[in-house]
C-alpha cells in the first residue's frame, strides 16, 4: 500500500489544517499525536507513525506512563519527539491538578474531575487526601503513599497528618486502580472502614473515599464508599 506524505493529502485530511478550522477536538488521537511527531520517517508519515505507537501501547494512557528514553527507541519517534511526547502528557497531568473551581467539592463527580485525569495516567497506586475547609472548599491535595500496581498501604497517623498540620475540617481520600476498573477490592473496603473510625477519634470529617479507575461502557469511572453506604 502506498504511503502518502501528509503534505500531499488534502487540505482537509492534513491534521494541522484540519485543527485550525474544526478545533482540536474534531481530530483523532493519532492526528494529535501526529501534529506533536511533525515529521514521519522513511515509508510512513507522522499520522502513520502515531497510528503505530497507538497499536503498540494499546491506549492514551498506557502511551502516557512510558518514560522518553523508552520512547525514543522506537523506530519514527527518536530523542526530540519522545520529549515532545512526554512534555505533553506532563502538560495534561498538571492541568488535571487544577481546581475545577472554588465552590464547593462534595461529590465524587467534582473529586474525579478534580483528580482523574492525572491519576489515570499513573502506573502505580497513590493515595492522596484532599483537604476540605469547613465550607468544603477545597485547601490543598497532599499525596500519602505510592505503593505497587495492585494496593497502596497507609497508617492512619500518615493519612490523617496533613489535615491535623494544615487544620483541615474534612478529608475526602482518594486512590487510583491502575487497572481502570474502580471496583473495590477486600482490602479497599477494610481501609476505608479504618479511616473511617480514625477520622472519628480525631474529630475530622471523612467525607468520601473516592476510587479513580477509566472510563468504560456501563460503568462510572470512579467508586464512592459513600454513595455505596460504606462510609
Amino acid at each position: 500500500m502506498a504511503t502518502f506524505k501528509i503534505q500531499d493529502l488534502p487540505d482537509e485530511d492534513r491534521p494541522r489544517e484540519k485543527l485550525m478550522k474544526q478545533g482540536a477536538g474534531a481530530l483523532s488521537d493519532s492526528e494529535l499525536i501526529a501534529i506533536l511527531l511533525r515529521t514521519g520517517t522513511v515509508g510512513a508519515n507522522a499520522v502513520d507513525v502515531a497510528r503505530e505507537l497507538l497499536l503498540r501501547f494499546q491506549s492514551l494512557t498506557t502511551l502516557s506512563r512510558r518514560e522518553a528514553k523508552e520512547l525514543a527507541q522506537i523506530k519514527g519517534i527518536g530523542l526530540a519527539k519522545a520529549m515532545q511526547l512526554a512534555a505533553a502528557f506532563e502538560l495534561g497531568k498538571r492541568l488535571g491538578q487544577e481546581s475545577p473551581s472554588t465552590g464547593k467539592l462534595d461529590s465524587p463527580e467534582l473529586v474525579y474531575e478534580l483528580l482523574g485525569q492525572e491519576m489515570r495516567m499513573l502506573s502505580q497506586e497513590s493515595l492522596r487526601a484532599v483537604l476540605l475547609d469547613t465550607r468544603f472548599r477545597l485547601m490543598r491535595v497532599e499525596e500519602i503513599a505510592l505503593g505497587t500496581i495492585s494496593e497502596c498501604l497507609a497508617h492512619p497517623r500518615e493519612v490523617f497528618r496533613p489535615a491535623l498540620v494544615h487544620s483541615a475540617y474534612a478529608v475526602i481520600l482518594a486512590h487510583n486502580h491502575p487497572s481502570g476498573d474502580p471496583t473495590p477490592s477486600a482490602a479497599d473496603i477494610q481501609m476505608s472502614r479504618r479511616m473511617a473510625e480514625a477520622a472519628r477519634i480525631l474529630q475530622i470529617r471523612l467525607l468520601d473515599h473516592v476510587i479513580i479507575g477509566a472510563p468504560a461502557e456501563g460503568r462510572a469511572p470512579f467508586y464512592s464508599f459513600k454513595a455505596a453506604g460504606v462510609l
